[in-house]
């Protein structure tokens, strides 16, 4: 199972990237060991995760929402990830997940998004 997340990062800017598993992936990016993007500007929480069918799908949403989305409307999606579908039509066998259960990146320790 693929996944799309989007993390809202300091400055207020969005990072959107795909994974296996949403927890691990966060942590790699508040530790510094994500991607060169996050290193510059740290997680600060979670913005919306959607579950894809494959990695194809989620590799088109990825393109999709970092292409096609005004910050503007990335703010919105962040405010109703459902709302995907309606913003990028295109976009199939994807699905919001419910943030809950799924720790913010402001829930990580300190020495985590220090190192």
């Amino acid at each position: 199972m693929y996944y799309v997340y989007m993390l809202r990062c300091r400055g207020n800017v969005y990072y959107t990237g795909i994974t296996t598993d949403v927890v691990r992936r966060v942590r790699q990016h508040a530790s510094g060991k994500g991607a060169k993007f996050t290193r510059s500007y740290p997680p600060e929480a979670i913005a919306a995760v959607w579950r894809c069918g494959d990695k194809t799908a989620a590799a088109r949403a990825e393109y999709a929402i970092k292409k096609h989305l005004t910050h503007r409307q990335k703010e919105r999606l962040a405010a109703a990830p459902d709302e995907l579908a309606a913003m990028l039509p295109q976009l199939t066998d994807i699905a919001a997940v419910a943030l809950q259960g799924i720790p913010s990146a402001l829930e990580l320790t300190e020495a985590e998004r220090t190192k």
